[in-house]
This record gives structure tokens, sequence and C-alpha cells, in this order.
């Protein structure tokens, strides 16, 4: 009820907006506008319900219009000569007081102008957005019983802000230079040259990166890198920690941003508050207990800083897996994959990249190289990311600091790359190496990637 009460003081605020919009004479000339006017026809349609009109004529006559324009676009617009023709094909469709009372509406349109038309126009999207609320209003009350309250905002927020789109998408022919501009998706590095390289610079606005990784691999540790990468260039990085304290992950910036040993930060107060002075970037950790946040908890927490004037331009989640559903499915695997499409969109919205971490089913655990296959729960979560990769440590690399990195993934370029990498958990240090072979240190750089190609040739989504 609390989000109805919100609202409807919002909509009060309104009166220059709404007015006395929606009354039965302004609905007939809209009807009118719409007959007469194919261009004001065809923009509204797209935020236009049949049942926004009051009466059964109007909504019959509506229904008859855009049933025609749907099924027969791009054919010229009806004429009133084929409208009649229309109505009176279709009339028998309707019971015979509603068919009575649309002939007397279209006659009514042949022997009269619409009064205020330039009004009616600018006002439409008005009505449409007054008459999605009151409806929006009305399937809250159900939404209450079943304390949807998520759903409800939802119902809400779209009923306000319906037509309020003004972008009709990326023209071929007049935005072709756009195509061709290095920075359109403004990619932030990933600290790593090897996958800048096959990712176009790294991880872009508006997308969605996830690592994959086992318990105690380092998840976390491969998102603070990412996060510190972002912050010595200059970016605002919100980190949002849903397992460890927000100290602790704190902790994991200091040394990485130090290359200072977790173990020795106690000792380095005065090294590490010089060191972090010269950040270019700037980083809000905001800690949620376990299954405490959802998405919507993280969309409301972003407008709050950006309120407060900060935009961030790299979301950090960790991990996505551990976040609460907005809305419970039967499955679990369904609620893990509105989790990631709710994700991406976050990025989408805010223009920013986010970036996440999945957690591996019992086939990873020991394995040698982590592919999709391995990923936990919900695997059709992969079809949402734009870049997935995984890190996979073996008993035996974690005794020296070794590990690899599969692209699993990749929207910019090639994927199905294995790279040799050293990983060290005492400062926070992930690289990816030169891929050197054991035992044959005199192979180029290139012809030991092959060799890694070549091994692992067997993976699923290599080239």
């Amino acid at each position: 009820m609390l989000y109805l009460l919100i609202y409807s003081e919002e909509i009060m605020d309104r009166k220059e907006t709404f007015g006395n919009i929606g009354g039965r004479h302004f609905q007939e000339n809209l009807c009118q506008a719409m007959l007469e006017d194919r261009p004001f026809c065809d923009q509204i349609m797209e935020v236009l319900e049949v049942d926004f009109f009051e009466s059964v004529d109007m909504r019959a006559f509506v229904q008859i219009l855009t049933n025609y324009k749907e099924k027969y676009s791009p054919t010229p617009h009806p004429s009133y000569e084929m409208m009649e023709g229309l109505i009176k094909s279709n009339v028998k469709k309707f019971d015979k007081s509603t068919g009575e009372r649309l002939k007397k509406l279209f006659i009514s349109f042949r022997s009269r102008q619409i009064e205020n038309k330039e009004h009616v126009i600018s006002t439409s999207i008005d009505f449409c957005r007054k008459q999605a609320l009151k409806k929006a209003m009305m399937r809250s009350v159900k939404l209450i019983q079943d304390s949807s309250f998520d759903e409800i905002e939802k119902e809400i927020k779209a009923a306000l802000t319906l037509g309020t789109d003004n972008n009709f998408g990326h023209d071929y022919i007049t935005d072709a230079a756009a195509r061709f501009e290095i920075q359109s998706r403004s990619p932030v590095t990933t600290g790593w040259p090897e996958l800048d390289e096959i990712t176009c610079g790294g991880f872009g606005v508006r997308e969605l990166a996830v690592v994959i990784a086992p318990t105690g691999a380092g998840k976390s540790m491969v998102l603070v890198h990412q996060g510190a990468t972002a912050l010595e260039i200059g970016k605002t990085v919100v980190h949002y920690t849903l397992e460890l304290a927000d100290t602790i992950v704190g902790q994991r910036y200091d040394s990485c941003l130090t290359e200072i040993g977790l173990k020795d930060l106690i000792h380095s107060k005065d090294i590490v508050m010089e060191k972090i002075k010269d950040v270019a970037g700037r980083l809000i950790i905001k800690e949620y207990p376990t299954k405490s946040a959802s998405t919507k908890t993280i969309e409301t927490h972003i407008e709050k800083l950006i309120k407060r004037g900060i935009k961030p331009e790299v979301v950090i989640v960790d991990y996505a897996d551990l976040l609460r559903p907005r809305n419970v499915r039967a499955e679990k695997r369904h609620e893990l994959e509105n989790i990631y499409e709710e994700l991406r969109a976050i990025a989408q919205k805010y223009e920013c990249t986010l970036l996440t971490a999945s957690q591996t089913n019992r086939s990873g655990l020991n394995a040698e190289v982590i592919t999709m296959e391995s990923i936990s729960e919900a695997f059709n979560k992969c079809f949402v990311a734009d870049f997935i990769y995984s890190l996979s440590r073996t008993p035996q690399d974690k005794q020296s600091n070794k590990g690899r990195i599969f692209i699993a993934k990749n929207r910019n370029g090639p994927d199905g790359l294995v790279y040799n990498a050293f990983v060290d958990w005492s400062n926070v240090t992930i690289k990816v190496l030169e891929p050197t072979i054991e035992g044959a240190p005199s192979l180029t750089a290139k012809d030991s990637l092959s060799y890694l190609k070549d091994k692992y040739s067997n993976l699923s989504g290599s080239k």
C-alpha cells in the first residue's frame, strides 16, 4: 500500500500534466485524430491500449482501426470511406447495442471537426499514461495480497514513464559514423594486456562480464583486481559485497593497489595511506548480508549515489548468485537467470560496466580448465553475459601460485583461449603470463599459446 500512496502523491503533484484529460469529449477527439492523422496514429499506437477508452463504442472503433493497421501495414492509412467499409464488415462481431453506438460515433466524426486538434495530440501521451496508471493501481490490489511489492513498483513505474523513450534506434545510414568510433564502447581495461587485445580494449560500457571459479579459487580476488585496475585509470567504482565485510574487501584493495601483503597491512598503515592518496578514481564499497539484497536494492543504492553526484562507471557485484531474487520462482535456475538479466539491464540503464562472478558446480572443483559446462545451477545465465572467463586452480596449482584463465565467451573477439596465470593470494595479485611451457622455455609466446590451444582443443567454444 505504501507504494500506492507514494505514487498517488506524485500524481496529485502533476496537475499541470493530467488536469482534466480523459473525459468522453477528449476521447472522441482522440479517436477521430487517429483516423485523420496517419503520423499521429502510428506514433500513439506504440503506447496506446484499446481498453484505455472507457466506452464500448470507442474501444470497438479503435480495435477495428488498429487491427487493420497491424494486419495490413504498410498499406495506406484508411480513409473515411475505407473505415466505413471496415466498420460494416466488423460490426457483427459486437453485440447489437455496441454496433449501433459504433455507427453513431463514426457518423459524428464525419459531421464535425476536431476541436483544438493540436491540444489533443500534444496531451495524448499524458492520457495514455494516466490510463496505464489506473490499470496498474487496479492490478496492484492483488499484488499487495501476494506481497509482490517489487512487482507493484515495476508496474507503477512503467505507467509513469510510458512514452518517455525518445530513442528511435540506430539509423544504419545516418548514424554510420558512430560505428567507427573507438570510444563508442568506452572500454575499461581488464588490467591484462593479453585480454585487452582480444576484447577490443577491455570490458565495454553497458556490458556484463562474469568470472567463473569454484569456491576458494579466487573469484573475489579477480573482482578486486578488476576494480583496482579501474580505479588506477580514474574510474568511479562501486563494489557490492554479499559475502565479505566491507572492511575486508577494502583491505584487499589496499593490498592490490600497494603490493603490500595482506598479513603486512596491519603494520603498514602510513605507507598505505600515503599510496592510496594518489589513486585517480573513487571507490564505494557497500556491504549487504548474503541473500538480503536484490537487483532492486542495487538500483536503489545507485540512484542514491547519483543524487549525491556520484556516477558509477564500474559496478562490481560479488557475487550474483548470492543476490535475493526479486520474483520467487518454482525452480532456482529460473531465479538465477532473471538475476543475470536484471544485472545486464542495470549496466544498460546506468551506462556502466558491470562485473560479477558465478560459482562452479562440483565438476569444476579440481578441473585443469573450467568451461561453461561447469557453471552452477543455471547454464542459461551464460547467454546473457557479454564476456565470460574462468579461473581454474588445481591443488597443485595453489601450492605453486599457478592457475589458468579460459576465455569461454567473448562477444567482441575470439574465445576458446587458455592463458597461464600467476595467482598470489598473499597480496591479491593476478597476472596473465606469456604462455610458456614447462621444460620448453625456448618456445615463443605465440608458439606457447598455440600449444595451450591445441592441448585444450576439446574445450567448448575453442577455435
